[in-house]
Formats: C-alpha cells, structure tokens, sequence
C-alpha cells in the first residue's frame, strides 16, 4: 500500500514541477481598467515588475513584441529587474531597457534588489551607480524618491522603502511606517482635484504591504509587486506565501481600493529563490487610464 502512495505522491510532484516550468514561459497579459477625472485623456500604460532576469524568449523577444502589441503611452518599471544576491547581473535589464527606451518614454523604479546595491556596499561596491547612469544614458527616467510627468496631468513618483520595510514578517506583522515617513521621503502628497489642479498621482511602491499609507499621501494609482503572486496560488485563497514568508496574505496579487484610491500588485515576471510558480503565470499589466465621462445633466 505505501508503495502506492509513494508511486502517487512522487508522480503528483513531477506533474507539479513540470507545470511550474511551463508557467514560468508562460507569460500573461492582462489589462487593469483605471477611471478617473484627473486626466485629460485616456492613456495605456505597461507595468513591470520583479523580472529577477527572466528571458522570454531570447533578448526577451516575446515580452518585447507583448508590450508592441498594446502600444502604450509609456512603460513604468517597479523595480527588482535583476538578482542581487551576492552579485548583480544586469545585462538582461540593460538589454531590455536599451529596446524599450528607444520606443516608449520609460520610468523606473526601485525594489529591494537594486537599493540593495546600496545598502551593501562592501559587495557591491558602485554596481548601483553604474547601472543608474547606463539606464539614465538610453534616456531612461529613473526615479529615486522622485517624480517626473507623464505630459500634464499625469505624474509618476517612485518610492525607495527603507531596508527595514523588507524584512521576514514574524507571525504576518509588518514594519509600522512612521507618521509622516512618506512626506520626509517624497514630500507632500497631492492635493488637487481634476485636470485644472494637481495631476493624477501614480506612485511605483515595490511593497504593498502599506497600501493605506501610500493612499493617504495622496497616491491616487499605487503599482507594486515583490510577492511574486504568492508563488502558488489556490482557488478561494490566493497566494500561499511571500518572499517575506506571510502565508496567505491578500495582497499577494491583484486590485485592491480604498475609496477611489487604487493599487494594483503585479504577479511580477521573473522568480528567484523560490523557482516554482503553480497556478501563477507571470504577468505583464496593461494599466487602461480612462477619463471619467462627464454626467449628462
């Protein structure tokens, strides 16, 4: 009898693996709806996340002709495009991002990964800064506790969390953010409402553990990733666990609100530690920004 057992535990798992090496090419696009009154114009965006060096296809030729596909207005980057684990390959971001500045106007942000380049610098020296300038050189806007416009009415801002908002969570509790740590890092939030006042607000924030922070600040379309979709992901329970190591936790994937505020969290593209993805395709967002139809009176 255990032998059978065996036989079908053993066969269920070589069944798992192989569908999580398919997964892992198999690469998803999908398209997130954002309406507000902020903009002028409906825009496409494309949003990327944790690639950790993934290839689709060689020179990334499948990703490439994805994003052609949609057209967009301009392509953000959330940050942990490469592995830094005692080193940092970067040549397949490089690689990508050569291609896509020189068809799209392009603004990154950081994650774990590259601020860690910083926060160990007797490993990686000024890896950090030489990357910086190569992506600043293709024309590439790279943003660190900065913003820049996209036209008028949409500014993009990008947050670099502290090294202690990325640490192992003990029993699902995060790292508080102090009152006011957003303002100190990116000054005040917006204010303004509609295309006459302060512009649509999207802030790239690797985490989303603290959605309702960056909501208060004034984000009006928060983009994060790092969960990497919870690795596997069950029907009903989402994702089932973080690079942080929470179990279940809601915000793994998906759109989430608090009022009209938004954030979307990418399943992200790439996996590292962890190299399995089960019921958890990587995925490229497409982000529609629509302007809200006026009411007819």
């Amino acid at each position: 009898m255990w032998r059978e057992a065996a036989a079908v535990t053993i066969g269920a798992g070589l069944l798992c693996l192989a569908r999580s090496q398919y997964e892992r090419g198999a690469l998803a696009v999908e398209t997130v709806e954002i309406v507000t009154d902020k903009v002028l114009r409906d825009r496409t965006l494309v949003f990327l996340s944790d690639l950790h060096n993934k290839e689709f296809g060689k020179g990334n030729a499948e990703l490439l002709q994805a994003i052609d596909s949609v057209r967009p207005d301009a392509v953000l980057s959330g940050g942990d495009m490469m592995i830094a684990k005692g080193n940092a390959d970067t040549r397949v971001p490089l690689s990508l991002f050569s291609s896509l500045s020189s068809r799209y106007p392009m603004y990154c942000g950081n994650g774990n990964h590259e601020n860690r380049m910083t926060w160990e610098r007797e490993t990686y020296g000024r890896q950090y800064e030489v990357y910086k300038k190569q992506l600043t050189d293709m024309g590439v806007i790279y943003l660190e506790d900065e913003s820049a416009l996209l036209e008028c009415d949409i500014r993009i801002t990008a947050l670099d969390l502290d090294e202690c908002f990325y640490r192992k969570a003990l029993l699902q509790r995060k790292e508080p953010m102090e009152q006011g740590y957003l303002e100190k890092k990116l000054g005040a939030g917006p204010s303004g409402q509609g295309p006459i006042g302060e512009p649509f607000q999207i802030l790239l924030a690797h985490s989303p553990l603290y959605f309702k922070e960056y909501a208060d600040w004034g984000a009006d379309l928060t983009l994060s990733g790092h969960f990497h979709g919870g690795t596997i992901r069950l029907p009903w329970l989402g994702g089932v666990m973080t690079p942080q190591y929470q179990f279940f936790l809601p915000v793994c994937a998906g759109t989430f609100y608090i009022g009209e505020k938004a954030m979307v969290v990418s399943r992200g593209l790439g996996t590292h530690s962890i190299n399995i993805r089960l019921n958890n395709r990587p995925q490229l967002v497409v982000l529609k920004v629509k302007r809200r139809a006026l009411e007819k009176a």
